[in-house]
């Protein structure tokens, strides 16, 4: 799960543009992937935000969670009694549930 982000984590987290001006890159690589996270500032302006590859998934994963969350709720909000069950849209399309169960197997890239 995601950190709770704090006021003094905010502030450790900031990096001035000017240091990788200096060729300090490779020394704030590394403190990203000891935090997770860095915040690059030009200008006292936030400009960027630098996160391990780990983070930037874990955000991703939780947004598309509350996407489908989202929809889930909207559906039952809106479902219908003449509602097709899950067999019955497989069915239709020609699949079963084994077929289903086959593809937990396939990997994608």
């Amino acid at each position: 799960m995601l950190d709770v982000i704090s006021l003094g984590n905010i502030v450790d987290s900031v990096v001035p543009i000017t240091r990788f001006n200096r060729g300090e890159a490779n020394k704030i690589f590394d403190e990203v992937r000891e935090s997770g996270c860095k915040i690059v500032v030009k200008n006292n302006t936030p400009t960027c935000v630098l996160l391990t590859p780990e983070k930037f998934r874990e955000m991703v994963d939780m947004i598309e969670d509350q996407c489908l969350l989202a929809v889930a709720e909207n559906r039952l909000k809106y479902k219908r009694e003449s509602a097709n069950s899950f067999e019955t849209v497989l069915e239709k399309d020609g699949l079963s549930l084994a077929d289903i169960d086959a593809m937990k197997d396939v990997e994608i890239e």
